[in-house]
């Protein structure tokens, strides 16, 4: 049942991968005409053996001997013109399709929902980037240029055969299911070995992406050997998938030129019967034994083409398994180019997709334009959960979410996150300067208002001491900075969306005392005329919020001002209490 299931999957994939490869028609024909030419070439060659025993050699035209040299220099001129065409073209082909698809399986993961990675892990995801496309590409241009090039000759030989003989030729047509029948049931045998093969790789490249960028912590921890056994149980599952691949193929090659061997053998014992000897000359005779001899080559060739193609196929069903998953769902039509910034939830419940447990439960608060809101509480209480829901990187189960009386359902996408500017703990920069950092994602963002929002942000006071300034390369996430200042960097980007909505997801955990109180106090500036949330461990640095939100387990426990918070002497008070020990609240 397995097996039939597979069939059909591997048809489809390989007609999917053909309208990839069908869009660059003038390279593929190009190389088409090169790889038959190329047959061709090869089997005229053969062909010549005949005139040149026959009439040459035996002196009855003494003038194919003169002519024969310059046979074979054109012979060897045109086998490297068709040979250059054909392999030039269909790597050109090969490289449109890779990038392509690379570019393709790029753009989807970049629209795919959050709830997408955290099921799939950044490893395996390279691995699909890179190796799996790579796979693709054997399958797309190797695959061809050899079931071409060399199917072309095997079918050349054996209309030259059959012309000179049909009766030594029919027993290759005997023989012919037999190699069918072998190299179908090697098929499926290297279909699942490169599927599993496939898989290790992508472990391999989970391993191995873990490990660099935890470096530090395994640095820190002494965790070397734990990685390193880590490591080697799964470079270790590559090289015994590698092993059956190359086993499989290893034993697959002599039973095919074992059976194309004895078709030989018994097409030179049947040439013994004197029936059959007086109707060959020695020409012909020398040309089915040259094409016999010639056609173990290419039907080796065949058969090793079978790795590449499941291992192709492989490929394909992993890349298109990807390509097939959903998109992040854009049910929404409203455009709107600025919002006011009311922020309302009614009774939000959600849970996420990896958990059965609701991390909000019946959560409802309304936020007025222009304010600012703190929420506190334990970790892992829901309070980042509330600005993940907010921009729709999760969808709620139940309750609504609005964003001036409209769900955020009913606004597109693009149009809902441009009202949103975000700072989270964990800051990601991308590789370059620190003023493309904070254009990001802009380029064509005026020198003026970087150097601004550097400045509100306190940018420019480690910015100015070092050699370019805001220029300054700062390396793959941001390796050249402290935390505190990837935070500055990522509060200057904020600023410089100019957003109406802010969210600060512990925006100055990482900022020393004087380094936050900066920070803070640019913050509150930007914070007047554009509603904020702020999500914080520090309760210092919430104190002048319009309103404090008290979130645990889910559960919105208190809500009011600082001094209400206190004066109440509940959950926030116990907080504020354990942060600030017996000073007077």
């Amino acid at each position: 049942m397995e097996h039939e299931k597979e069939e059909p999957a591997n048809k489809s994939n390989f007609i999917r991968l053909l309208s990839y490869v069908s869009e660059r028609k003038a390279g593929l024909v190009a190389a088409i005409i090169g790889m038959i030419g190329y047959a061709i070439v090869d089997v005229s060659f053969i062909y010549s053996i005949k005139p040149l025993i026959d009439e040459g050699l035996s002196g009855k035209n003494p003038s194919i001997l003169k002519i024969m040299p310059f046979f074979v220099i054109g012979i060897v001129l045109c086998r490297g013109t068709f040979n250059f065409v054909s392999s030039y073209c269909m790597s050109w082909v090969g490289t449109h399709v890779v990038m392509r698809m690379q570019r393709e399986i790029f753009d989807h993961l970049m629209n795919m929902p959050v709830s997408f990675f955290d099921r799939n892990s950044i490893g395996t995801l390279l691995s699909k980037i890179t190796y799996d496309t790579n796979q693709i590409a054997e399958a797309a241009t190797k695959t061809l240029v050899t079931m071409i090039k060399q199917g072309g000759l095997v079918i050349g030989l054996l209309c030259m055969m059959f012309y000179n003989s049909w009766q030594l030729s029919v027993i290759f047509i005997l023989i012919g299911p037999v190699v069918a029948i072998a190299i179908r049931i090697v098929s499926r045998r290297f279909r699942r070995i490169s599927k599993n093969l496939q898989d290790a790789m992508g472990s391999v490249t989970a391993v191995s992406e873990q490990m660099l960028n935890g470096h530090r912590e395994v640095l820190a921890f002494n965790g070397q050997d734990k990685e390193s056994l880590r490591f080697d149980e799964v470079s270790n599952q590559i090289r015994r998938q590698q092993m059956k691949m190359s086993a499989t193929s290893a034993i697959s090659n002599p039973i095919v030129q074992s059976v194309a061997a004895s078709g030989l053998a018994v097409v030179l014992y049947l040439a013994s019967f004197p029936q059959i000897m007086h109707q060959l000359t020695a020409g012909t005779f020398t040309v089915i034994v040259t094409s016999m001899m010639m056609l173990q080559q290419p039907i080796k060739q065949l058969t090793q083409l079978n790795t590449n193609f499941q291992r192709g196929m492989a490929a394909c069903t992993s890349i298109f398994g990807v390509l097939d998953e959903p998109s992040e769902e854009d049910t929404g039509s409203m455009e709107v180019e600025r919002v006011s910034g009311k922020i309302t939830l009614d009774h939000v419940t959600f849970s996420y997709p990896t958990k059965l447990e609701p991390v909000l439960k019946d959560i409802s608060f309304q936020v007025e334009p222009g304010k600012t809101i703190a929420l506190v509480g334990r970790s892992g209480s829901g309070k980042t959960t509330i600005a993940s829901l907010l921009p729709r990187f999760y969808d709620i189960q139940e309750g609504v979410i609005r964003i001036d009386g409209h769900s955020v359902r009913d606004y597109t996408i693009a149009s809902l996150r441009r009202q949103f500017s975000m700072v989270s703990q964990n800051v990601h920069l991308f590789s370059g300067t620190i003023a493309e950092n904070i254009a990001y994602p802009q380029v064509d963002v005026a020198r003026e208002a970087i150097d601004r929002a550097a400045n509100m942000a306190n940018v420019l006071e480690f910015s100015n001491q070092l050699p370019e300034g805001l220029d300054t390369v700062i390396g793959e996430r941001g390796v050249m900075l402290s935390g505190g200042q990837r935070q500055r960097v990522a509060i200057a980007r904020a600023l410089l969306r100019d957003a109406p909505i802010l969210i600060l997801d512990e925006a100055t955990s990482a900022l020393d005392t004087a380094s936050e109180r900066k920070i803070q106090e640019a913050i509150e500036r930007v914070c007047q005329d554009r509603t904020a949330i702020v999500i914080a461990h520090r309760l210092s640095t919430i104190e002048n919020a319009d309103e404090i939100l008290v979130i645990d387990e889910g559960h919105l426990l208190e809500r009011g001002t600082h001094q209400q918070l206190i004066d109440k002497q509940g959950a926030y008070y116990q907080l504020y209490q354990l942060q600030f020990g017996g000073e007077s609240a």
